[in-house]
């Protein structure tokens, strides 16, 4: 028995715009990721399928409800605060996102211009419940998740050294993230 595929649903415009922005009531999303979205539901090899999500779009920017600059700062600042990573990992995500590196770093700037990378890094650990770490294994664990959460390493052999990590383990960290 074979299967065979049904063919895809042919959205008109009216109802592209109110999937549209059914996906924007949900969560913020960038011009990327909604036009990624919307592409699934045309025949993007189609003149016709990319021209309506370009006229989609169009019009949900017109409208003010798509804003990549509004979108990167909400964002910027939501990772900041909820999730306190740090700078790095917040344009990595930007990026993924599919926002323009101008606008990236603009609202960056803008969210992390009065942080302490120190201080952001201490309150991501608090969030983990991390702790002093005991031995050569954990400070090293703790140093990866701090790499992963955006921090520069400047900052975290800061905090390791107010630790009192050896010098040693902090050299072989170094070390590691040379590679």
């Amino acid at each position: 028995m074979s299967f065979s595929r049904s063919k895809k649903k042919v959205y008109t415009e009216a109802e592209l715009y109110e999937y549209a922005v059914g996906a924007l009531a949900r969560r913020m999303r960038s011009i990327a990721e909604l036009k990624r979205l919307l592409r699934q539901k045309v025949e993007i090899d189609t003149e016709f399928g990319q021209t309506l999500v370009e006229l989609i779009v169009r019009k949900l920017k017109d409208q003010g409800y798509l804003n990549d600059a509004k979108y990167a700062a909400a964002f910027s600042s939501l990772r900041r605060d909820n999730e306190k990573f740090g700078r790095m990992r917040v344009v990595t995500d930007l990026k993924i996102k599919g926002v323009h590196g101008d606008v990236i770093d603009t609202a960056v700037s803008a969210a992390f211009d009065e942080v302490s990378d120190e201080k952001q890094a201490r309150a991501f650990l608090q969030r983990k419940r991390l702790a002093k770490p005991k031995d050569r294994k954990q400070a090293a664990r703790i140093f990866r998740q701090l790499m992963r959460a955006g921090f520069r390493s400047k900052t975290i052999f800061s905090i390791l050294k107010k630790w009192d990590v050896d010098d040693e383990m902090l050299t072989a960290l170094e070390g590691e993230n040379q590679e």
